[in-house]
């Protein structure tokens, strides 16, 4: 077998422009060996929310008789977790199931199917069209899979990218994908109302509904039991959780949810991703400040500094609404609360001056981290209905450029103020780089590494910073 077809080197994930975020970031299943027939393998790319998806999708089929597998030659069934949400991440997709089928050939038996965003928006041209998948499930049908792969096992093709008002997956435990045993997420919403006129994600995912509060809190509670001492609360709008018993007599916001999970143990590290800054509220903000295991970082998308760009956007706030929202972090908060952001550079019509706006609003925030694109006009959404792409593509690159150089100096100058200072640090992995150094984050999501010394995956270790570079904090650990 050819090795390129098990490989992924046509992903570039080191480049430092819009294709080194999330969207360009791809998780293959790790090896589960329960001893049952057949064999699974997933490839997830994009955002937390489909890697969570993916464990979701693994715990339905471990029940259906499969074991996940991490090597493409040993899988009966092949499944890629896709995103629609970038150009990019698409392009990258079909690349890999041209490599995928290649193999198949080889392989007749084994089935292939595409889950998530572009199963839903593709799911034509999947299959009438190219005729290179099997199945098409979209976010909301995973539980039709079993039915489905045995109508594919039966000589027909298997579809279902029905949107649900009521799917929550919340009665489902994940088989925790690629875990370090630390860290895991918890999808406590699924869909968006917010229909920015960029975006896909409200055509692909559907309508905001919120998980039962009590399932939430029983699977954080499990997780503690299991040895995990962090969670990631996700959510495409986590401030717009809103839960209510059916007899409704219990309501829960995404403060008192919040409030909930910190109060399972104070050994849980708890985050959240993403926020929206029309929707994060002062509750959130005190509630993160009464509780030193919420983590104190925001995810704050912002996308544009220009008051009329962030309109044509649908974003539904100004540029004041945004910069009063930071302002309130850093008064609750502190200033050493971290702040992340994303950003597009040449939407729709933007001038030189609304980019200049854009820089602006970077120099103000000074965000500790950014995930940075340039605008790639997506079918379907507003945008593309309603707008001309008429930014050229090299202007586009070039004014991302200038944002990727400012966030370069502020992520810098951000991990600077850590030097000097003791963190506590909860170790991940070991460093990629020696075995001899470990590696963990602090509460601000900033990476620190530090000598290994007696300590091991899990450890909470109190860490000296004697040094920084605009990614990572070196340090050496204290008692």
């Amino acid at each position: 077998m050819a090795q390129p077809l098990l490989t992924l080197d046509f992903l570039d994930k080191t480049a430092p422009t819009a294709e080194a975020t999330p969207s360009g970031e791809v998780r293959v299943t790790a090896a589960t060996r329960t001893g049952r027939q057949r064999k699974l393998y997933i490839e997830s790319y994009g955002c937390q929310m489909n890697f969570s998806d993916s464990e979701i999708v693994s715990s339905i089929l471990f029940d259906e008789g499969f074991d996940t597998t991490d090597d493409l030659a040993n899988a009966d069934l092949v499944l890629l977790n896709t995103c629609s949400i970038r150009e990019k991440a698409e392009q990258t997709v079909r690349m890999r199931l041209k490599q995928i089928n290649a193999h198949k050939k080889r392989k007749p038996g084994m089935l292939v199917g595409v889950l998530g965003c572009m199963a839903e928006r593709l799911k034509s041209k999947f299959l009438e069209e190219d005729k290179i998948v099997d199945l098409v499930v979209g976010p909301d049908a995973y539980r039709d899979l079993p039915a489905l792969i045995s109508q594919v096992d039966g000589g027909q093709r298997g579809v279902n990218v029905l949107l649900s008002r009521e799917e929550t997956y919340a009665d489902i435990t994940p088989v925790r994908l690629n875990s370090n045993g630390v860290s895991a997420f918890i999808s406590i919403m699924r869909g968006c109302d917010n229909m920015c006129s960029f975006c896909v994600v409200p055509f692909t995912r559907g309508r905001e509904r919120s998980r039962d509060a009590h399932s939430i809190i029983q699977e954080a509670t499990d997780l503690v039991a299991a040895g995990y001492k962090e969670v990631t609360l996700l959510g495409q709008n986590v401030d717009s959780y809103k839960w209510a018993s059916a007899d409704g007599t219990e309501h829960v916001n995404f403060a008192q949810l919040l409030e909930r999970v910190a109060l399972i143990s104070p050994e849980l590290r708890v985050r959240f991703s993403t926020s929206h800054p029309k929707d994060i509220t002062d509750e959130v903000l005190h509630t993160m400040a009464r509780y030193e295991n919420i983590c104190k970082y925001i995810h704050l998308p912002a996308q544009s500094g220009n008051s009329r760009v962030l309109a044509l956007m649908n974003r539904t706030y100004d540029r004041p609404w945004y910069e009063a929202r930071v302002n309130r972090i850093r008064e609750i908060l502190g200033d050493d609360c971290a702040i992340s952001t994303d950003m597009i550079a040449g939407f729709c019509s933007e001038t030189e001056e609304e980019h200049e706006d854009t820089k602006s609003l970077m120099h103000f925030v000074q965000y500790d981290m950014a995930y940075q694109f340039f605008y790639s006009e997506r079918p379907g959404t507003l945008a593309a209905r309603k707008l001309e792409d008429d930014i050229p593509l090299e202007t586009k690159k070039r004014r991302l450029q200038e944002l990727i150089d400012i966030q370069q100096v502020y992520s810098a100058k951000r991990n600077a103020r850590s030097v000097g200072q003791v963190h506590r640090v909860l170790v991940e992995n070991f460093s990629k780089r020696s075995k001899d150094d470990l590696s963990g984050r602090n509460s601000q999501n900033q990476v620190v590494i530090f000598p290994k010394g007696d300590f091991k995956k899990g450890d909470y270790v109190n860490v000296l910073v004697h040094s920084s570079s605009a990614s990572t904090l070196l340090g050496e650990a204290v008692s």
